[in-house]
C-alpha cells in the first residue's frame, strides 16, 4: 500500500515516449507501427478463416475488406489511445503514481478501443484478455511470496475443466456454438446420448462393406490382409448394449480414437513450424528434418490421442460395470482424461479452458435466470484484463507472459521497451530487472528531472 501513495515529477517524455520529447509525435509514431502490424495479423488471421470456412465470393468482395479494417482499427487504436492517456493523465496529476503509468493509462484506452470491434468478437477478446490478466496476477503473487504454486497445478486445472466441459457435452443442450462442434470433433458423435446412428444401419454398412470386398478376387498382400484383421476384430470384439460405437468394439473404438487424434495433434505441430522451418531452409537444410522429427510433434500428437482415448476407455468401462449410460459418467472420464496434459504441460490452455468454462456457466446461470446480466460486461472486463497486463508490462515485465511481451514489442514497433524504467525501480516492483543495460539518451532541455541527480520521493 505504500508504494500506491509515492509519486515522481517525471514528465511523460522522460517516463514514456523517451524517443522523442513531443506527445503528438510519440503518438504518431505508435500509431504507425500499430497499423503495420494490426493489418498484417488481422489480413493474414481473416483470409485464413475465410479459406477455412469456404466462404463465398460474395464474402470477399464485400465483407472481407470491411472487417479487417474494423478489427486493424480497434487493435490501432488500443496502441494509440493508451500512449495518448499516458501523456494526458501525466499532465492531469502533475506527476507519475504507481498505477497510473500502466493501469491508469490503460483502462480507458482499452475502454474506448473495444468499442470499436465488432460484437461479435468481443467475448472473444474478453476470455483472452482475462485469461492473460489471470496468469500475470498468479505470476505476480508468486513472486511476492504470497502463493506458493502448485507442482502440475495446469494439469490439475485441466482434469477440473475438462471434467466439466465433457458433463455439459454430455447432457442435452448443455454446450453450444463453436465449443460443441470442437468436441464434437475431438471425442467423436458417438458419445453424445442424443446419436441417433441405428446399429441395424451400422451393421448392414458393414456388410454390405465386406460382401463387396469378397466380390472382388485380388491376390491378397499384407495390406489387404491387415485390414482383413483389423475388420474381423473391429466387428467380432466386446461392445456393451449401451455403447453407441456400433461399428466397433470398445477396444479398437479406444485404439481408433488414439491413433486419429495423435495423427492430427502431429500434424497440427508440424504446420506451426512451417513458417520458422522454411525461413530457415537454404541456410540450414537439415532443419527440414527438424520438421517432422521435433519432440513437441509427438508430444501433442500424445496428449491428443491419450485424451481422447482415456475418455472413451473409461466410459465404456463405466458402462459396463453400471449396466447404463448416464451423462456423470462424463465427470469421470473427463477428469481421468486430464491427466493425458503430462505429455503437453501448458498453462496457456489450462487457463483459457478455464475462463471459457466461467463464461459458459456465467451464461448458463444467465439463461436460468439465476445470474443478473450486465451489459456491456464483456468491454469492461476487457479493459479492466488489458490494463493489468499492461501495468505489469510497464512495473515487472518478468511477471508478465512472454508470448504477450512479444507481441506488445511487434506492435509498438521495440518502443514498448524504451521505457525509462530504472526511475520506475522506486515503486519496489524491479521494473529494471529484464532492462539492466538500456538507459535513455534524453534531451535535458525537456526534462523536469535532471538524469544526473538521484531521485527524491514526494
Amino acid at each position: 500500500m505504500a508504494a500506491l501513495s509515492k509519486s515522481i515529477p517525471h514528465s511523460c517524455y522522460e517516463i514514456g515516449h523517451t524517443w522523442h520529447p513531443r506527445c503528438s509525435w510519440a503518438v504518431l509514431h505508435v500509431t504507425q507501427g500499430a497499423l503495420a502490424e494490426s493489418l498484417r495479423i488481422y489480413g493474414t488471421l481473416y483470409l485464413i478463416a475465410a479459406i477455412l470456412r469456404k466462404r463465398k465470393l460474395d464474402y470477399y468482395l464485400y465483407k472481407l475488406l470491411p472487417e479487417i479494417l474494423q478489427s486493424t482499427s480497434f487493435l490501432t487504436a488500443n496502441g494509440t489511445l493508451y500512449i495518448a492517456c499516458f501523456c494526458i493523465l501525466r499532465k492531469i496529476l502533475g506527476k507519475f503514481y504507481f498505477w497510473s503509468p500502466g493501469f491508469g493509462a490503460a483502462l480507458p484506452a482499452s475502454y474506448m478501443a473495444i468499442l470499436i470491434e465488432r460484437k461479435s468478437r468481443r467475448g472473444l477478446l474478453t476470455i483472452y484478455m482475462a485469461n492473460q490478466a489471470t496468469e500475470t496476477l498468479f505470476r505476480m503473487a508468486v513472486a511476492r511470496g504470497a502463493i506458493t504454486p502448485l507442482r502440475h497445478g495446469e494439469v490439475l486445472l485441466f482434469c477440473i475443466t475438462a471434467a466439466l466441459f465433457m458433463f455439459f457435452f454430455r447432457c442435452k443442450d448443455g454446450l453450444k456454438g463453436f465449443t460443441y462442434s470442437a468436441l464434437k470433433f475431438i471425442v467423436g458423435k458417438e458419445e453424445i446420448p442424443t446419436h441417433s446412428f441405428s446399429p441395424e444401419a451400422a451393421f448392414s454398412k458393414i456388410d454390405r462393406k465386406i460382401k463387396h470386398c469378397e466380390k472382388i478376387s485380388q491376390p491378397m498382400n499384407i495390406l489387404a490382409l491387415t485390414k482383413k484383421l483389423m475388420d474381423k476384430v473391429c466387428k467380432h470384439g466386446p461392445r456393451h448394449r449401451c455403447c453407441k460405437h456400433y461399428g466397433d468394439n470398445c477396444i479398437s473404438y479406444c485404439i481408433k480414437g488414439f491413433i486419429r487424434m495423435f495423427s492430427i495433434g502431429y500434424l497440427i505441430q508440424c504446420c506451426l513450424r512451417i513458417p520458422s522451418t522454411f525461413r530457415h531452409l537454404f541456410t540450414e537444410p537439415s532443419r527440414l528434418l527438424s520438421l517432422f522429427y521435433n519432440k513437441e510433434n509427438f508430444q501433442l500428437g500424445a496428449f491428443l490421442g491419450s485424451f481422447v482415448s482415456i475418455y472413451k476407455g473409461t466410459s465404456c468401462f463405466l458402462r459396463w460395470v453400471r449396466n447404463l449410460d448416464d451423462e456423470l459418467h462424463a465427470l469421470v472420464a473427463g477428469c481421468l482424461a486430464g491427466i493425458s496434459m503430462m505429455f503437453y504441460k501448458s498453462t496457456t490452455i489450462s487457463m483459457y479452458l478455464a475462463s471459457k468454462l466461467v463464461e459458459t456457466i456465467y451464461f448458463k446461470g444467465i439463461e436460468a435466470g439465476k445470474v443478473p446480466y450486465f451489459p456491456h460486461a464483456d468491454s469492461i472486463i476487457y479493459a479492466i484484463s488489458t490494463s493489468i497486463c499492461f501495468q505489469a508490462a510497464v512495473m515487472e515485465v518478468q511477471n508478465l507472459r512472454p508470448s504477450y511481451w512479444k507481441f506488445l514489442l511487434r506492435l509498438t514497433k521495440g518502443r514498448f521497451a524504451l521505457m525509462n524504467r530504472k526511475v520506475l525501480d522506486v515503486f519496489g516492483t524491479e521494473a529494471s530487472k529484464n532492462f539492466k543495460d538500456f538507459t535513455p539518451k534524453l534531451d535535458p532541455r525537456y526534462t523536469v528531472v535532471p538524469p544526473e541527480l538521484p531521485l527524491e520521493l514526494s
